[in-house]
């Protein structure tokens, strides 16, 4: 056992990213008394979850929503020091669409919990909510399997979902969970978040608001914690360039060349291509990402008054330019501050962002009787923010063809679509099949 410590101790291992998938990595290596050293080309950690700051008011990239299931990546960020009772606002399940639809799983064993909120779902005929339950159940007795991946449209057509039950329940939660249109989207890896986060414990299903910015959440800490133990986090460092030595990578920065005994990629995926395409036995992971097609976020931030609040910390509107719209005054205490949340591809994206601003300053007014002007607006658009999550779709893998280079980030292969969860299980992934080889 000594000699294996000895041996795992005197890697030097290099992680290219900051991001969840990144840390993620980096602390179980460095869990392992792994010299590890990060590369972040941007000026904080985070990656596309990352904390900014606009006239003087701390805010994200993007609002994520994390899930009771979301099991590693709560477990992480408790690993650095964080405690998931103080950083996030914990609610049951729920699902309201303003003044159209309302669905809330009460505190009962799984999945009573759904089907109860299914058969007491607001908005709905009984028959549409007998309907829901139906296919729910047919989903369990499937094991949340499907023979053959199809589109979220087919199965829903096949189980007879009607056109309210997909514009009220299940696009909502589509887009929500894969930011993918449902006549794209992939229906096996729906399923596949169904099944842990709907079929699983109740206290899965539960939705987590972060109160503090996702930056502070998880990297930040994190590179404490590898720094702790003798890591090296170096924040707007790029890496310029990957060559494979023999046994080992050189990683040429700004600051000069370096050589390590294994490298885990975790830059975005358009990023990592660029990388990793001068390396000719790489040809195929490179086609594989960039062969992605992606899907945009877009994140309006409007500060209010200090007394405009919204009538739930978290509210959807259906078939308007905002889906969801997040009460930041209720999750973290910054009062009179509305973020608006627009997934995925469509009209939105031809519109000025002065203009996109001014549809959700009147959907506001018109919704919920916000007549107060707001005080500033900040748009913030990312437009490759997530891969399209479609049907049958080639990933490429964590192992690459040169055993030494690994590839980390929620685009790689995993049952989960561009999640945290998914990024930090990816990165995981990685630290294992490194430390299994010694």
């Amino acid at each position: 056992m000594a000699g294996y410590q000895n041996v795992v101790q005197e890697l030097n291992i290099a992680v290219i990213g900051g991001g969840y998938a990144g840390m993620a990595a980096a602390v179980a290596l460095a869990d392992c008394g792994i010299k590890v050293t990060v590369f972040e080309s941007a000026l904080q950690l985070g990656g596309r979850a990352r904390g900014v700051t606009y006239q003087d008011t701390g805010l994200d990239n993007g609002q994520h929503l994390l899930l009771g299931c979301y099991l590693q990546t709560l477990y992480m960020i408790e690993k650095v020091g964080g405690n998931i009772k103080l950083d996030f606002l914990r609610l049951p399940l729920q699902l309201d669409l303003h003044g159209e639809f309302s669905l809330n799983a009460p505190r009962l064993p799984a999945p009573l919990h759904l089907l109860v909120a299914l058969m007491s779902a607001q908005g709905l005929t009984f028959g549409e909510r007998l309907n829901a339950a139906c296919f729910m159940l047919a989903l369990r007795r499937m094991k949340f399997s499907l023979p053959c991946d199809i589109t979220i449209t087919e199965l829903l057509a096949q189980h007879s979902q009607d056109e309210a039950l997909v514009r009220k329940l299940w696009e909502p939660l589509c887009i929500a969970a894969l930011n993918t249109p449902v006549h794209k989207a992939s229906a096996q890896v729906f399923l596949n978040v169904l099944r842990d986060a709907l079929n699983q414990s109740r206290e899965y299903s539960d939705m987590l608001l972060p109160r503090i910015n996702f930056t502070a959440l998880f990297p930040q800490r994190a590179a404490d914690y590898v720094e702790q133990r003798g890591g090296k986090v170096r924040i707007a460092c790029s890496v310029d360039a990957i060559r494979a030595l023999g046994n080992c990578i050189e990683l040429t920065t700004a600051q000069g060349k370096a050589q390590f005994d294994f490298v885990i990629c975790a830059a975005p995926p358009v990023a990592a291509a660029k990388l990793l395409r001068p390396i000719d036995e790489l040809a195929e992971t490179v086609a594989q990402i960039e062969s992605l097609e992606h899907q945009p976020i877009y994140t309006i931030y409007l500060q209010y008054p200090e007394e405009v609040t919204l009538p739930h910390p978290m509210i959807g509107l259906s078939r308007r330019y905002s889906q969801w719209l997040f009460d930041k005054g209720r999750i973290a205490g910054q009062h009179g501050l509305i973020a608006a949340v627009i997934s995925a591809e469509g009209i939105h994206q031809a519109l000025p962002q002065e203009d996109l601003a001014q549809k959700v300053i009147a959907e506001l007014r018109e919704g919920f009787d916000i007549t107060e002007r707001p005080q500033w607006f900040k748009v913030i658009a990312e437009k490759r923010a997530t891969f399209c999550c479609s049907p049958n779709l080639e990933r490429p893998s964590q192992l690459t063809s040169l055993p030494r280079l690994l590839l980390a980030g929620d685009y790689t292969k995993g049952d989960y679509p561009a999640t945290l969860e998914g990024a930090v299980m990816s990165g995981l992934k990685c630290a294992d099949i490194v430390t299994a080889d010694y």
